[in-house]
């Protein structure tokens, strides 16, 4: 029959409880931090003369008056994997194709020069919150319920965009609704990289991002 604890042993357990107990917390939940801090492009790399500006603490890219050429991505310095990516978008334009997107997992490439190739959270009529693979196998891996988009999106407004990403799990949420559970099968795509804002060629469009939040989250071990 076991015997039962004394008050010495019991205390040196508490204490070693109590003292394990932040280290715990620490390698399981990271705080969030700001990507961008809304005064400059610290942190990011794009072309900050003619495609990206800041306005009012947001990063904008586009143009309502002339068309956008061709692709242009703004991006972080430094690479992340596993995370939680929050932030604000707004995307306007008055003709052609309107759509921007948050890269993550990616890099750049250097032909054409302005490209990325990596995962994008689409922005867009037809793409809304979808999934899509951007220089790379070229196609939506994943779609948003257009029915559902239709109830939760904002137009020409702001708009909460959440990107998680755990392991070969990625999962998108729009304005708190959860819009693609994807998980990548092919074993050769890297689940790391840069994470960058796109405003895309082709129509006089203005995309806004503001409140870029990442938390970091511990690698899964399936």
């Amino acid at each position: 029959m076991p015997q039962p604890l004394d008050m010495k042993n019991t205390f040196f357990l508490l204490l070693l409880f109590v003292g394990l107990a932040p280290v715990v917390i620490s390698l399981t939940k990271s705080k969030p931090v700001r990507l961008f801090n809304g005064k400059n492009f610290k942190g990011w790399q794009g072309d900050t003369l003619r495609t990206w500006r800041i306005q009012d603490g947001a990063l904008v890219g586009g143009s309502l008056t002339e068309k956008v050429p061709h692709n242009e991505f703004l991006s972080t310095t430094k690479s992340y994997s596993n995370y939680v990516l929050r932030l604000k978008f707004k995307l306007t334009g008055t003709e052609g194709f309107i759509n921007g997107g948050v890269q993550f997992h990616s890099q750049r490439i250097a032909k054409p020069p302005y490209e990325m190739t990596g995962y994008q959270a689409d922005l867009g009529k037809g793409y809304w919150a979808s999934l899509y693979d951007e220089s790379r196998r070229d196609k939506l891996l994943a779609t948003a319920d257009s029915n559902q988009i239709k109830q939760i999106l904002r137009p020409n407004d702001w708009n909460d965009y959440e990107v998680r990403t755990q392991g070969k799990q990625i999962q998108i949420f729009l304005n708190g609704k959860p819009t693609v559970d994807y998980t990548e099968t092919d074993p050769a795509i890297p689940q790391s990289g840069l994470i960058a804002l796109q405003t895309h060629g082709g129509g006089k469009v203005e995309v806004y991002y503001k409140d870029i939040f990442l938390q970091e989250l511990p690698q899964k071990t399936k």
